[in-house]
């Protein structure tokens, strides 16, 4: 049988997957958050329209899942402080990367961009040696 969390996980991968290629064929766009975002809060006027539907979709979707399933299972493993100080760490990382892991990894690598290949197998290398140390040598 398989887990309830596998479902979701190939179900949400698979909508985001068509959300991906749905953005490109339909506007042309990538489907990285980082630039949606960046583009809503700087108001890019050219094409702009879609950006707060999208930012709409993309929480009203959570919303929904707790809704219907229950509580979203998520353990916020820091507080506070720690949290914008990651917060900023991420978006700086954006920023110089040209780009966050959706737009990178589900679109990029979509693409055979080797821009994106790079930045994805940066991104996953740095995420296993930020989780060794915290787990292993931190605690």
């Amino acid at each position: 049988m398989v887990e309830p969390d596998v479902v979701g996980g190939l179900v949400g991968g698979a909508l985001i997957g068509l959300a991906s290629v749905l953005m490109l064929l339909l506007l042309g766009r990538i489907t990285g958050i980082s630039g949606i975002i960046t583009g809503f809060i700087n108001w890019n006027t050219e094409g702009s329209h879609w950006r707060p539907a999208f930012i709409v979709g993309l929480i009203g979707g959570a919303v929904l899942y707790q809704i219907f399933s229950g509580p979203l299972p998520i353990e916020m493993q820091a507080e506070g402080p720690m949290l914008v100080l990651a917060g900023l760490l991420v978006g700086i990382g954006t920023r110089l990367g040209s780009g966050c892991t959706s737009g990178h990894g589900v679109c990029g690598i979509g693409r055979r961009s080797p821009r994106s290949l790079a930045a994805t197998v940066t991104f996953m290398a740095v995420a296993l040696i930020t989780v060794f140390v915290t787990r292993h040598l931190l605690s």
